[in-house]
């Protein structure tokens, strides 16, 4: 049964907690409002904070003998107290996964109930020790802080059962090849009595395991194994297709089918090894962007949206999505499933936590491995991003930001050094299949000196666009997998800036409410360079079109020596903000997103850069690399690069064999820059069949010696 629809609901005060939860009260004064839903978008509640009390009166036959009634919250953000009839049910935690209260008893007492929720998500006022496990929801600078996302934001149903109900099951996949899958199971039985119970389990309609087992009374964890020969793999969509398998899930109780559950995986496996992914024994460097919520009112999107999101990740060419410090909703899942995409799950912890979090962030650690584990495109966990973060100011001096940043990245903290490790090994225990991450973004620290993947923002919280080569090549073990870079780019949506009134914006509550970093565009695009709001937006654009392209070229073209992939930061928008987003919250493209589009093709041709300026006379050599993740050696490829300036040029022209899934350096060029000051430009083109790709790179030629300018690599 749905009780999905219209509810009543008021602001929660100490009269309402004793007296508007039982059956009798009168609720006829209080707002109606759709459920599922999130208060803020109610008129009645547009500011609320506090806790909300919900209220749903419906009928409900009687459970029979040997049936059960089982009431079912499916998303709570965050925490409730729930009562059916005045009889208090429990209070259920966490926003991600569903919460189930036996209530067989008191439907056997009448036909009419009324089930009241009170709904509380507290804002979070200190950010460095935060108590709820919301991660972007309620602290993230690209979404708006002073948002609550609290509310009854899923559907509520009863859900009626034999005497024993599946409460939980996950099924994962342990290891496959071309003969046989391995597949482990779990299942979390809730049994009204001690009995003995039949287990069936059957993939895509086909027995293949059924065994008996003894319950107690109570919840009873259920574990077993099935193997699958001659298994339908499941592949990223860059290496093959996805063939999806239905395993069901059937307890019988006296051969009566009791209660059943059917999930829909995929057989593959996924090993990530020194920050390169291995997919059913390939190899392969991803190429992936950092995914927000669909929308900041997650329980708002329509299905259609999700799927769009991947759907335009897959159209630039990214075959990875980092679900960014949150769990969205099942069709998200749903979509990189059937779509190929393969998906770096984050854990909603970001920033900084109480100690007080700890357990309940074990266990819900483990709930996220029962929600999500079947789905094959999840290909690692991270337990927490950034957990020294919430100590650094991003907008101090860079010398400040420095020793701010590494004396947070190498003294023990609660969170980098108990939390996480805590949650991590919850993680491992529930999914031994995938690999956990214990934090996103901790450089090298002792007592380990391995670090994690690495946060690069050059040529925005620091530093030159330009350095990342350098820096690559001067400290390898930071670029083996860089899962955030980036600039902010101001969006085509952009009403909500008031454009008409430039340039006197009002730029604090930009700051405040829509995530512009101001202090960052007055270094690299400055707004008092420009007359009208449109010149400023462009260049924005192309500015970060330009950090995405290179970063993403010396990324590639550093190919498994040592760098495993990345994702840029970051794909979407939540909703109205300046961010670092290539597609706005209504996905209008950026600029930036044809520039990711470009530089994520199959085959590519690279060169080191031409300096930002070059003085008559100097000499330079510039490698030239074919970067190529198709799987077939290319046979006969030819690569041109020509050199022009005005009034002349220089031609240079290379032939081969390109390797699958490799980066060549085809060769060299050199030249001594000629005496003709103006635009210089560089057009690479390279020729496999009837395959084509192109690049370009320009600077200026200057007579005045330029500093720094001498032989370039």
């Amino acid at each position: 049964m749905d009780l999905s629809g219209q509810w009543r609901a008021n602001v929660a005060d100490d009269e309402r907690r004793r007296s508007a939860v039982g059956l009798d009260y009168d609720d006829d004064q209080w707002p109606l409002v759709p459920v599922p839903s999130h208060w803020r978008n109610l008129a009645p509640f547009a500011d609320n904070d506090g806790s909300l009390i919900y209220r749903k009166r419906f009928d409900l036959t009687p459970a029979p003998e040997g049936r059960r009634h089982f009431v079912t919250l499916e998303g709570v953000f965050y925490q409730a107290d729930v009562w059916l009839d005045g009889a208090y049910l429990g209070d259920p935690e966490g926003y991600f996964f569903p919460h189930s209260f036996d209530i067989t008893s008191l439907s056997r007492l009448a036909t009419e109930h009324v089930l009241a929720v009170e709904v509380a998500c507290p804002p979070q006022r200190n950010r460095k020790s935060k108590r709820t496990i919301t991660g972007v929801f309620q602290d993230w600078d690209a979404m708006d802080p002073t948002w609550n996302p609290g509310g009854l934001w899923r559907p509520v149903r009863i859900d009626t059962t034999g005497a024993v109900r599946i409460d939980r099951l996950r099924v994962l996949c342990r290891d496959v090849n071309d003969t046989r899958a391995h597949l482990r199971l779990h299942a979390r039985l809730d049994s009204d009595t001690a009995r003995t119970v039949r287990i069936s389990t059957r993939v895509d309609g086909l027995l293949h395991d059924q065994h008996e087992q003894p319950l107690a009374r109570g919840l009873n964890e259920v574990d077993w194994n099935l193997d699958i020969n001659d298994p339908r793999l499941w592949w990223p969509w860059s290496l093959g297709e996805q063939e999806l398998t239905d395993v069901e899930v059937e307890v019988s109780v006296d051969d009566e089918v009791s209660d059943k559950r059917t999930v829909r995986t995929g057989l593959r496996e996924v090993v990530l090894q020194d920050w390169v992914f291995t997919v059913n024994g390939e190899p392969m460097f991803v190429k992936g962007a950092n995914l927000a919520p669909t929308r900041m009112a997650l329980g708002d999107a329509r299905p259609i949206e999700f799927r769009r999101d991947v759907e335009l990740a897959r159209e630039a060419g990214l075959d990875l999505l980092r679900v960014h410090g949150h769990i969205s909703r099942p069709e998200l899942y749903e979509a990189a499933d059937e779509l190929g995409m393969l998906l770096w799950q984050d854990f909603p912890l970001q920033w900084g936590y109480a100690r007080s979090i700890r357990k309940e962030a074990v266990r819900q650690a483990r709930e996220a491995v029962d929600q999500l584990g079947h789905h094959p495109s999840i290909a690692v966990w991270c337990a927490h991003n950034e957990p020294v973060a919430s100590n650094l100011d991003r907008s101090a001096p860079l010398g400040k930001a420095t020793v701010q940043l590494l004396a947070g990245q190498q003294l023990p903290s609660w969170n980098k050094t108990v939390l996480d490790r805590w949650v991590k090994r919850a993680f491992e225990q529930a999914d031994e299949t995938r690999t956990t991450i214990a934090h996103s973004g901790v450089l090298p620290h002792l007592p380990m000196l391995d670090g994690t993947d690495s946060h690069l923002y050059f040529g925005w919280y620091h530093g030159n666009e330009r350095d990342l080569a350098g820096f690559a090549a001067s400290i390898p073990r930071m670029v083996r997998f860089v899962s955030e870079f980036g600039a902010q780019a101001v969006p085509a949506a952009a009403e909500f800036m008031e454009p008409a009134r430039w340039p006197d914006l009002d730029w604090e509550h930009l700051r405040q409410r829509h995530g512009l970093q101001l202090h960052a565009f007055e270094k690299y695009v400055p707004p008092s360079d420009y007359t009208t709001f449109d010149a400023w937006r462009e260049a924005t654009q192309v500015y970060q079109a330009t950090v995405l392209r290179h970063h993403i070229e010396t990324l590639r073209r550093l190919k498994y020596r040592p760098a495993g992939g990345f994702c840029f930061f970051m794909l979407n928008d939540a909703g109205p903000m300046v961010s670092w987003s290539v597609l706005d919250h209504e996905r209008h493209p950026k600029l930036a997103y044809q520039a990711v589009v470009d530089a994520c093709r199959p085959v590519i041709v690279v060169a080191d850069r031409l300096p930002e300026v070059v003085s008559v006379g100097t000499g330079l050599a510039l490698d030239v690399h074919v970067v190529s993740d198709v799987r077939r050696l290319l046979e006969g490829t030819v690569c041109t690069a020509k050199l022009s300036w005005p009034g002349g040029s220089h031609a240079w022209r290379w032939g081969g064999d390109i390797p699958p899934d490799s980066c060549v350096r085809v060769g060299t060029i050199q030249f001594v820059v000629a005496d003709a000051p103006g635009e210089l430009w560089l057009d690479l083109v390279v020729e496999h069949g009837d395959e084509v790709a192109t690049n370009r790179y320009t600077t200026v030629i200057v007579r005045t010696p330029v500093s720094g300018a001498a032989p370039h690599r």
